[in-house]
Parts: structure tokens; sequence; C-alpha cells
């Protein structure tokens, strides 16, 4: 059976060993021709899947190692018998961690305070319900704002107007939809009355709308972003840690297993690394948060690339240069199951840890 992936989905050669070997290649050499005689195709964010990659190939199952599908003409595969999968949640926590992590660094620059957040989450599904239970660990107030959850499920969710005129940070999780009733493009037309946080994508924000106090990894126009005036932002990579793309691996892994009706009977290596320490004695509770982030995770380093690969001209090299950096990305992990020791208890911070997805200890216990 021949297998065609991207060459930054880790360590499918080995989930996929039984079944048939991987062909790995960049997402800019999956072409018609390279794809031909596939009989699946493994493909991540950056690659289009449509008619012009697919049509006259032997191409039967596509799956897609990320969250977000609009990279895939869903409706065509479809239309083909096609068969497709994604990975909803896989990299959930990462994008939390990364939204935690500007914030704080914000704060720690004295851009911002967050000594009375009025947080307004727009999109509360995978990320954004973490996103919330983050938001409630750190004792801030919290509106929500999700239409189609809101029909389906009643509750007490807003509109976008009550979420613009009520909160101080607004955050974005939907996902790209093109059109109908939940249409996300342009979905921001207006700015907020504080803080922007978008690491959905860029397309649901207009560009107008950003100014200093943006916090941001996405961008209309990628690869090929404009200069921004965000105060901290990153080239898509809120969700690249390692453990989410093990987990979309797994996902999209258990998925193929189960097109072709084969047990699965691979599982990615459990986190691990050593505990984290903490001194507690005399230092904030953002700080404190900061510190334990910064241990798996320095979002510096990815504002710094982002604002080199700003320098390079548009047109050619800085879509190149954004690519390679999002392609050859550093490895990063999360806090997802790491152990945090504190050296004495902060219930605060325990809660936050937690809700970011570590185990907490401290004191004596």
């Amino acid at each position: 059976m021949r297998i065609v992936a991207d060459r930054n989905i880790p360590l499918l050669d080995e989930a996929m060993r039984p079944i048939g070997a991987v062909e790995r290649l960049s997402s800019a050499e999956i072409t018609p021709e390279r794809v031909r005689d596939a009989e699946l195709l493994f493909v991540r964010s950056t690659v289009k899947v449509g008619p012009a990659l697919l049509d006259g190939s032997r191409v039967r199952f596509v799956a897609t190692a990320t969250i977000g599908t609009d990279h895939l003409d869903l409706s065509w595969l479809e239309s083909r018998g096609i068969r497709w999968a994604s990975a909803p949640g896989s990299n959930a926590d990462s994008v939390v961690q990364w939204l935690a992590a500007a914030l704080l660094t914000a704060e720690e620059r004295g851009l911002l305070s967050l000594d009375d957040v009025r947080l307004g989450i727009v999109g509360v599904g995978n990320v954004g319900s973490r996103v919330e239970k983050f938001a409630n660990a750190m004792g801030w107030r919290v509106l929500r704002c999700d239409p189609p959850r809101r029909r389906r499920e009643g509750g007490d969710f807003v509109g976008l107007p009550t979420i613009l005129g009520e909160c101080n940070f607004v955050t974005m999780h939907v996902p790209l939809v093109r059109d109908g009733e939940d249409r996300t493009i342009d979905l921001l037309a207006r700015a907020p009355g504080g803080w922007l946080i978008n690491a959905s994508r860029g397309d649901v924000v207009v560009p107008s709308v950003i100014g200093a106090q943006s916090l941001l990894d996405v961008f209309a126009g990628e690869p090929e972003p404009a200069a921004t005036p965000a105060a901290i932002a990153t080239p898509h990579v809120a969700g690249h840690s390692i453990e989410g793309k093990h987990n979309g691996t797994k996902m999209v892994y258990d998925a193929a297993c189960a097109f072709l009706g084969v047990r699965p009977g691979w599982s990615p290596p459990k986190p691990g690394g050593q505990p984290i320490r903490l001194n507690v004695e005399g230092r904030r509770d953002e700080a404190l948060l900061l510190q334990a982030i910064r241990a798996v995770y320095q979002i510096e380093r990815d504002d710094a690339a982002l604002r080199e690969i700003l320098r390079e001209p548009a047109g050619g090299a800085r879509g190149t240069a954004f690519r390679r950096y999002r392609e050859q990305y550093p490895e990063r992990h999360e806090l997802t199951g790491r152990t945090v020791v504190l050296s004495t208890q902060r219930r605060r911070v325990e809660r936050a840890l937690r809700a970011l997805g570590a185990e907490v200890s401290a004191g004596n216990r």
C-alpha cells in the first residue's frame, strides 16, 4: 500500500509500519504527480486538498493532522467517495498554554494588567472550553459567544456585540467557515474595547481591527503576513508542541486504521521530563505561572522569529521564511502531564497550573 505524508507529521512512519511504507514529502512536494498512485494521504494545513491535487488519483483516504479542515475541499472529497479525517482538539492544550504565555509575558512587560480581566471567548469548542477553564482558575470573569452551541444547548451564551461592549480582553477560537449561517470570515469587524487575542485563523479578523493591544499567532495573507503592530506576534505556531503533534498523529493513525478495518496497536510516548520546581515565597501568582510555562515554552523566541520574518520583502522571500520556520520549528513541549512542585501552597497558582494540564504538588503533600 502506497502512503504519502507531510514530513512534519511526527512518528507516522512508526505508527503505519505494519500497514505500509510512508513516503515523506515537504508540503511543496505534495503535488498531483507525487500522490497519483497513493492510496492514503496525510497532510497538515499547508496543503490544499481538492480536485487540483487529487482528481485522477488512487487516493481514497485523506487525513489532516490538524484541528482545522478549511484546507480540505470536503464536499468534493465526499462527492468522490474519498473518506477524510482530522484531529480536533489534538493541540488544544498547546494553544491554551500559548495564550497564557502571551498574556503573562505582556503583563511582565508592563503592557497590560491582569487584575480585573473580563474575558470574552468567541468560539467555545476544544480550545475555547480549555481557555474558559484556565480563566475560571485565575478568577477572571468570562463571557462566552458560540452561536452554534447556543442554538443546540441554550445556556448562558451571549452575542458578539455584548462581548465587544463588556470585555476588556477578547479571544478568538473559531474555525474558518467561508459561508452559511455561521460564516466566520471577517467575523470581528470592529475593534474590541481592550485587548484582542487571535490564535484561530487570520481571516476571522478584519486587518484594520488589529492594533498595538493585540496578541496574535495567525494573520490574513499567510504565508505572506503584513507587518503587524501587535504587542506579541508569533508565526502560526501556537499549536506546534511536540505533544500536540503526537496527539494529532495518534488521531489520524486511528482514523486510518478504522478506514482500513485494522485494529490500532500504536500510541505515542507519554510526556516526560524532570519536575518543575517553583519557590513561592514573596512572588506574585503571575510570575510563578510564567516561570512554569517558560520551563517548557519561551514565547519570546517565536515573537523574535516573526519580527525577523517580517524584515523579508513581501512577494516571495517572506512567505518562504514563514513556511520554513513552521516546517523546521524548534522542539517545544507542553506543561500537560508535567509535574510542578511548589515550595508552599498557593491555591490560585495550583488551580491555574492544573487547568493548563500540569500535575501539581505543594509543600509536604
